[in-house]
């Protein structure tokens, strides 16, 4: 991007963010686009991280240490240990919902009509939107699911040949560091740290988490204390089935029987297999000792334990996936997975408004300060069906109000009864309006 472009850029991005005044100046540290940055990228495929480690064991110490680490902005071990808890099936289930689930969503453009029409239209190469195409689903579905376990999430806005608009490529956040003495944050690449500047049309920092420390508000903390226990309980309970799953063989010899005669027995029952038959004689014997012990409860509670914590720390609740026996009221379970997944929506969204879409606009000659916003529907469909049934019982009581009003000299303040009931009203034209008897006044404001 033409440096012109970048600065008038960055001029809008930091009213959009709200930067604080304090900010410090970039530092003339090498960034995506320089020259240092770009040549070993092309060394390596255009690769930017390192490769990912994956610690396979962990420990209640090693949580410990990841809190300290993080809240000296070190969130490597943070993030690592979510990755590793991506693999349970229960965890994964539950965030794909509130994450993957989230951005395949209805989404509503505003804005400029042209702009609004370009992102919405098909691409030339696929079948997909434009939009799709720049923010591909998946990654915008891994940049939230970061965000809500860490609190931040990072992604790049990579250059694509042929194209005229970038694809957003999410960055694995275990190479995040925030330097609190600059209030800044660093991505360790392969060609070394690269200061972090959102909305520079190249960066993108998801910080769902709020602005100071994100990582304390994600959920990683609880989800990583779920995870290791139930890792350790699963490990337990399999070592205890392992052993306790072949019952232990008992040989016993007569009290008589010399010690060559009793070795020759044991060595019988020790090579014990499969359709083995014995022939004893008086005094010898042969028997199975199995436990009929309970311990096994005890890891299968502790593991039911935690996936209840998984639910209840993404979804708020566990009704939503038990079916919530004891509920009488069918709406509470979705009010509260409802506002989570608002605050998901409203998270993400403020990100793609202020650190994507403005690249877009501003390459298509458009007006920054009057650009293109998104916004994900997460309203059941059921709301809209009711909130239409009443939006035609507001019409009715305006107009029989409106009515009986009249021969009294007076008549309904439709817009202060539209606005107690959320209903739009389109005022482009008050002369029409105005012109219009009253009672079809009132039925006309609320139509339209």
């Amino acid at each position: 991007m033409h440096g012109a472009c970048v600065a008038t850029l960055l001029g809008t991005v930091l009213k959009l963010l709200g930067v604080s005044a304090y900010q410090p100046a970039p530092l003339s540290l090498p960034g995506l686009d320089s020259k240092q940055v770009e040549r070993t990228r092309k060394a390596i495929g255009g690769q930017l991280q390192p490769m990912p480690t994956t610690p396979t064991r962990w420990y209640l110490s090693d949580l410990e240490a990841a809190e300290i680490q993080a809240d000296q902005g070190q969130i490597r071990l943070a993030a690592q240990l979510m990755r590793s808890a991506w693999r349970d099936g229960v965890l994964a289930g539950v965030m794909s919902t509130r994450t993957s689930g989230l951005v395949r969503l209805p989404r509503r453009f505003r804005g400029e009509s042209s702009l609004v029409e370009a992102l919405e239209q098909s691409s030339t190469i696929e079948a997909r939107s434009v939009f799709d195409e720049m923010c591909p689903a998946s990654e915008l579905a891994l940049l939230a699911r970061d965000g809500e376990a860490l609190g931040v999430g990072v992604a790049e806005l990579l250059p694509v040949e042929g194209r005229d608009y970038p694809v957003l490529v999410r960055l694995d956040p275990e190479y995040l560091t925030y330097i609190w003495s600059e209030n800044r944050w660093y991505f360790r690449s392969i060609a070394g740290m690269i200061p972090i500047v959102p909305g520079d049309g190249r960066w993108v920092l998801h910080t769902p988490g709020g602005r100071i420390a994100p990582w304390q508000a994600g959920l990683w903390r609880c989800l990583g204390r779920a995870y290791i226990r139930k890792e350790h309980a699963l490990l337990h309970k399999d070592n205890w089935e392992a052993k306790l799953a072949n019952p232990a063989r008992v040989a016993y010899s007569p009290t008589g029987a010399g010690e060559a005669q009793a070795q020759s027995w044991f060595r019988q029952v020790m090579s014990w297999g499969v359709n083995t038959v014995f022939g004893l004689r008086p005094g010898y014997d042969v028997k199975l000792l199995e436990s009929n012990g309970r311990g096994y409860e005890s890891f299968e509670k502790t593991i039911s334990d935690q996936n209840n914590e998984f639910v209840m720390a993404v979804c708020g609740q566990t009704v939503t996936t038990d079916g919530g026996a004891g509920f009488s009221n069918a709406d509470v379970q979705r009010s509260i997975r409802g506002d989570l997944i608002k605050a998901s929506a409203d998270g993400l969204a403020y990100t793609v408004n202020t650190q994507i879409l403005p690249q877009y606009v501003l390459s298509r000659g458009g007006d920054l300060a009057n650009g293109v916003t998104v916004e994900w529907d997460v309203d059941p469909p059921r709301d809209k069906a009711q909130s239409s049934a009443a939006w035609v019982s507001v019409a009715n009581a305006i107009k029989l109000l409106d009515e009986a009003l009249i021969p009294h000299g007076r008549t309904v303040d439709v817009e202060m009864v539209c606005t107690e009931y959320g209903i739009p009203l389109d005022a482009t034209d008050p002369k029409r309006i105005q012109a219009t008897p009253a009672p079809t006044r009132a039925l006309t404001a609320v139509a339209s």
